[in-house]
């Protein structure tokens, strides 16, 4: 790939983006996952915080703010034009990395996903693959490294990039060159254009980020365990397997040690108990009907405890007098 001189100038867009991901994605996909490990790692806890702060009030006094702007004067076709338009890029680089991880049959699949938006689709602003079948599996470089057994390392948050860690960081230079931008010849049009795909991202995520205020107690844990939790079974295709709370590895290369028979036990049960008090969130659906854009930095479901008494089921016929 070669250099981009002006790459240095299309940062500041897209790492807003990444930073409102950061703290939105524990709410943004659905499909319950158990959670394989005690906690992440988090030795950087204390930088940690203040990084996810001061992202937090940029979101909260810039991109927010532009967001509902944009989500209120563009008419909801307009919106999804855009929105398919950025997502078209995001899968012609999950085409790479599908390739790269030998998942060839996704890597056909997206072919196909790209060739038909860019071609019946109108250079990507209209969405005909999905009504084809043609569903995303979505990639970048930081699940390709994860695949290849390279080790996840600490969870880390970057300023203004948001929730990441070592490996994610190793490759978000990659994952954020491939975009729209790369159409433009000066430096501001570049910032320009990936400027809308981050309002377009936020705007999408309007819903999630509200739910997450009012879901979570502590929103750095929340979006720390949402993170590394949703990565690690990304690597694994949805299946991560049990690991012990040292996790130095991380990715199907390493071998997983087995649990303890106590620990077993004990997951079981709480699992069973779990079962009876959580349900699962359902996605957001933004006003308009624009469907979020399809980043790396998604998550797991949120486990709800059900409000309310539990349900009593009614007697048995028989018990019922005459």
């Amino acid at each position: 790939m070669k250099p981009n001189p002006f790459a240095a100038g299309r940062l500041l867009p897209r790492v807003l983006a990444a930073s409102v991901l950061a703290v939105v994605a524990g709410c943004a996909t659905t499909g319950q996952q158990e959670r394989h490990t005690a906690g992440p790692k988090d030795p950087l806890e204390p930088f940690n915080r203040k990084m996810f702060a001061f992202n937090d009030t940029l979101d909260h006094y810039a991109l927010k703010p532009a967001a509902k702007t944009y989500q209120k004067v563009l008419p909801s076709p307009i919106r999804s034009g855009i929105h398919n338009f950025f997502g078209n890029f995001s899968d012609a680089w999950s085409v790479v990395n599908n390739l790269l991880q030998g998942k060839f049959g996704d890597g056909a699949v997206m072919t196909m996903r790209v060739l038909t938006n860019t071609t019946i689709g109108i250079g990507g602003l209209f969405d005909p693959a999905t009504e084809l079948g043609l569903d995303r599996r979505s990639q970048d470089l930081g699940l390709t490294f994860g695949h290849w057994g390279v080790p996840a390392g600490s969870y880390l948050v970057l300023p203004l990039f948001g929730s990441s860690d070592l490996r994610d960081a190793a490759a978000l230079p990659a994952d954020t060159y491939v975009s729209p931008a790369l159409l433009v010849p000066s430096t501001w049009q570049k910032i320009g254009v990936d400027a809308v795909g981050v309002v377009d991202a936020r705007a999408g995520l309007l819903g999630a980020s509200q739910m997450l205020d009012e879901l979570a107690f502590d929103r750095y844990t929340f979006t720390r365990d949402a993170y590394v939790t949703r990565r690690r079974s990304l690597v694994y295709d949805g299946n991560p397997p049990d690991r012990p709370d040292d996790d130095a590895e991380d990715g199907p290369a390493a071998a997983p040690r087995a649990p303890s028979p106590a620990a077993s036990a004990a997951k079981t049960s709480m699992s069973a108990e779990r079962a009876d008090v959580v349900a699962q969130v359902p996605a957001p659906t933004p006003p308009g009907g624009v469907t979020p854009a399809p980043l790396p930095a998604s998550a797991p479901t949120v486990p709800v405890p059900l409000s309310g008494p539990a349900p009593v089921p009614p007697p048995p016929a028989s018990a019922v007098p005459a």
